[in-house]
């Protein structure tokens, strides 16, 4: 599998970073705020990363894959579902 993290919907190549304006629920700007904390990245690093995993884990679903996590206290897996 592979993706071009680098090219836009157009399926041209970025050149230059893209400035945008989000509102955030309650719920995902708290969610940032610990995203930030746990990584010491900051606010617009976090977001860049979690866009990339997402387009990831996204494509291995729609390729058919299945996502499974581990708790680290725990011994069986746990199927990650995007709803």
């Amino acid at each position: 599998m592979s993706i071009n993290w680098g090219t836009t919907a157009q399926g041209t190549q970025s050149t230059s970073p893209m400035r945008i304006t989000i509102n955030f629920a309650p719920k995902a700007a708290t969610a940032l705020d610990q995203a930030v904390k746990l990584t010491g990245d900051t606010k617009s690093d976090t977001i860049n990363r979690a866009l990339q995993i997402y387009v990831y884990l996204e494509k291995v679903v729609q390729d058919g894959g299945t996502l499974y996590t581990r708790p680290a206290d725990g011994d069986e897996l746990e199927r990650i579902c995007f709803i």
